[in-house]
């Protein structure tokens, strides 16, 4: 038996562990696990045929010297900021396309941005308080708030996303006694791509903004997972033409906005990303990057509920990321996926001036994102007046359905629907169906606002 010893005690290699209640990796049924991927040279051409390289995490690795993170180490209990190996990947890769313009900044994985977003308000927000977000938001922000007895109010909206000049008119006159809340210290956004309205913040946009959280003293919720899905405004003439317009020896970072995090010179921006919409929503994570003192508040809220994520999904992204990929290949995927989206975007946008009736639907080009805005002029429906804005939406809704396309209303993502509804909207997608498969659903949804606005044209 080895007893050398540190002055005053044993030596620490020496000790041994009759603590934590954590089971013996011998005893996990998994002895390894295979994945197939696109090498990162393949992704430019990326098809069904490509060969691929396989992947493969086995119980035993990091002791047979073949890698730094193993199953046995991925399935044990982890710590609340995630797995080390991955927590440094994304660090680095944080570093490189955002560079937070301040010194304690940290990053910590995350069970997604569902997930984080729960733990921001559980963590900034008393019961009764009120957060600030866009009159039309992603529906399950508030659907996180309400449980928690916090209220979410909407600031207006324009093509860019959120109105300074209503912001700060908000924050400026508010009355604490009328509205039985203290100020707002917290704005939740969606910055890029906007949910639902696909709006995206311009860079002039995203400094007003930040010039009046300094103002009234905002700690921003950013949350970003259509970050990397920005798309050129230009739209081709031909699906098929559309990837010549972006070359793939320009990675994504050199066009990309810069994020909200990137201009924080305060530590007052939470910045939420998600593998979800990059790679695949069943990995179920994500990263946050904020401030030392706020990440620090996160992993103890980890350690008290989710612990950290799903160790598979820790060990499948560090294999693919840094092990296949490395930070290049990301950003060539991520290239990829401009490329893809941008397709998916134009034959929707062919689709909708060939199929939707003019007169009664209008649009703007999103610029980054999986959604389309389509605006209705519900006064030109002929029961109008005696509707209402929420009757012509249902009809529509329903009438569309009956036609067989899935269309979602506006009102689904209003956070207050007690507000007056000025306007008739609906949500859109490119991201679910094939371009040859587009023309035939806006044509059902055209069909739809035709029968209900009965236009012949």
């Amino acid at each position: 038996m080895n007893r050398s010893v540190k002055p005053g005690g044993y030596n620490e290699a020496a000790i041994l562990s009759l603590g934590p209640g954590a089971p013996s990796p011998e005893y996990f049924p998994f002895d390894h696990t295979s994945l197939r991927v696109p090498s990162a040279r393949e992704i430019a051409v990326i098809g069904p045929n490509h060969a691929g390289v396989t992947l493969t995490a086995n119980k035993d690795d990091t002791r047979a010297g073949r890698s730094d993170y193993d199953l046995s180490s991925a399935l044990q209990y982890g710590v609340g900021t995630g797995a080390r190996q991955l927590l440094d990947f994304m660090t680095q890769h944080t570093k490189q396309v955002h560079n937070p313009p301040y010194q304690d900044w940290k990053c910590v994985i995350t069970g997604g941005n569902t997930s984080a977003l729960d733990l921001a308000l559980r963590t900034f927000t008393d019961r009764g308080s009120y957060v600030l977000a866009d009159e039309y938001t992603y529906a399950t922000a508030f659907e996180c708030a309400r449980p928690l007895g916090v209220k979410i109010l909407g600031i207006k909206l324009d093509e860019e996303g959120p109105i300074p000049s209503e912001l700060d008119r908000v924050l400026t006159g508010w009355d604490e006694d009328h509205m039985e809340s203290k100020k707002p210290h917290l704005i939740y956004m969606v910055p890029t791509g906007h949910n639902p309205t696909g709006a995206t913040q311009s860079l002039e946009r995203r400094h007003e903004i930040y010039r009046l959280a300094q103002k009234h003293d905002l700690y921003i919720l950013e949350d970003d997972p259509y970050y990397y899905i920005q798309l050129p405004a230009n739209v081709s003439e031909h699906v098929e033409d559309v990837t010549q317009s972006i070359p793939f020896s320009v990675i994504p970072k050199t066009a990309l906005l810069p994020s909200l995090l990137s201009i924080d010179t305060d530590g007052r921006v939470f910045r939420m990303d998600s593998f979800s919409k990059i790679l695949a929503p069943g990995l179920r994570t994500g990263w946050v990057t904020a401030s030392s003192q706020v990440v620090e508040r996160i992993v103890r809220a980890h350690e008290t509920s989710l612990q950290n994520p799903s160790g598979f999904s820790q060990i499948v992204l560090y294999k693919l990321l840094s092990e296949a990929w490395g930070q290049e290949g990301l950003m060539c995927w991520l290239s990829h996926l401009q490329i893809e989206y941008t397709i998916r975007r134009d034959a929707l946008l062919r689709a909708c001036e060939l199929y939707l009736p003019a007169k009664v639907a209008s649009w703007k080009v999103p610029r980054a994102g999986f959604f389309m805005w389509i605006k209705i002029n519900w006064l030109l429906h002929p029961l109008a007046r005696q509707i209402g804005q929420r009757g012509v939406e249902m009809q529509i809704y329903d009438t569309a359905i009956k036609a067989g396309v899935l269309v979602v209303p506006g009102t689904w993502f209003q956070p207050d629907p007690s507000i007056a509804l000025l306007d008739v909207f609906f949500r859109i997608t490119y991201a679910s169906l094939t371009p040859d498969v587009m023309p035939e659903a806006v044509e059902r949804f055209g069909e739809a606002l035709r029968s209900c606005f009965e236009v012949l044209d």
